[in-house]
């Protein structure tokens, strides 16, 4: 007679710590709170890097919340929020894999239902691009300070993010969906009695479907029509208006400076150049709080030099031509 082997359910027992391992993982990558893909209707900041994007989503939320806590102060949680925080750290006694998945995957739901942090990563579907979604603050002054101030001080922070670009707005990227969205996206900085010069940056990632020519026609359009006083400046505009789409989803800000912190690079930003003596970065909160209201809706130098470049090859910006690829001006 055969010996008997191991109950049935003994195999199904021994795996639940890798699977809920694994949960716990997933959790993390995709850094807990609400949706963990970019999708319209998001603000935050779009962060490019060099490969490593990992140590990139590190390297933001240690910059970001230095600064956010500077601006904003320090974030502040409910009692409630952190019982449920300390719950979850737990031990799962279950016998039953299933059920102690499923728990916990409950008390995920329920974490981040309740705990919306300031900062939160999610999958920006493109490579080497990290989205940190934001909540309670003002992406494009945010960036900026950080941007004013480390071209100040041109104190190096951060070894492997390149470019840091504010997302006051998104929605789905298609033409009629952005020409609806942006005519009212646009009225703080262009409509009368508001004006400014332009240029219009485009890039697009895993997209086919959109031209990057009626994109540019369409939106440089709106912006005329919110007041014929707005012109086209290629090399020192008042505004940027960045336009980046990942698969369906637009991402949109207008930033100012943009040249004079070196397209929002903050291994460029750093470095020292005459030019820059002769200027002096706006103040953005000023210059906002006097429109209109805005709808709610270290590594070594030459190797900080070779990634620089290789982005800049990646995105097709050239540096000395503002008709590069990507820098589409109208």
């Amino acid at each position: 007679m055969a010996a008997a082997g191991p109950p049935a359910g003994a195999a199904r027992k021994r795996r639940p710590k890798a699977h809920l391992a694994a949960a716990r993982a997933k959790r993390a990558r995709g850094g807990g709170g609400g949706g963990r893909q970019l999708e319209a209707g998001m603000r935050g900041i779009l962060i490019t890097c060099n490969m490593n994007e990992r140590k990139c989503v590190g390297e933001a939320y240690s910059l970001l919340g230095e600064y956010g806590d500077l601006l904003y102060g320090p974030e502040q949680f409910s009692d409630q929020e952190e019982r449920l925080s300390g719950s979850e750290r737990e031990e799962d006694d279950e016998d039953d894999v299933e059920a102690a998945l499923k728990k916990e995957v409950d008390q995920i739901r329920a974490s981040t239902e309740r705990k919306l942090r300031r900062f939160q990563s999610v999958e920006s579907g493109a490579n080497n691009v990290v989205f940190i979604r934001t909540r309670g603050i003002e992406p494009e002054n945010l960036v900026h300070h950080i941007l004013k101030d480390m071209h100040t001080t041109k104190k190096k922070k951060t070894r492997v993010i390149l470019r840091m670009l504010p997302v006051s707005g998104t929605c789905k990227a298609f033409m009629e969906d952005m020409k609806k969205y942006t005519e009212t996206f646009f009225e703080p900085w262009f409509k009368a009695p508001n004006k400014g010069t332009f240029q219009i940056v485009y890039k697009a990632r895993n997209n086919s479907h959109m031209s990057r020519e009626e994109v540019i026609k369409e939106l440089a359009g709106i912006v005329g029509s919110l007041n014929p006083e707005n012109k086209v400046d290629l090399n020192n505009p008042q505004y940027t208006i960045v336009v980046e789409i990942i698969k369906n989803v637009c991402c949109l800000s207008v930033v100012k400076d943009y040249v004079l912190f070196r397209k929002y690079n903050l291994q460029e930003v750093v470095k020292s150049n005459k030019e820059d003596a002769q200027q002096k970065p706006s103040n953005v909160t000023e210059e906002k709080n006097s429109k209109v209201v805005k709808p709610e809706v270290e590594e070594e130098e030459e190797e900080n030099s070779k990634e620089v470049k290789q982005e800049n090859k990646n995105e097709g910006e050239l540096e000395t031509k503002p008709e590069g690829k990507d820098m589409l001006t109208v």
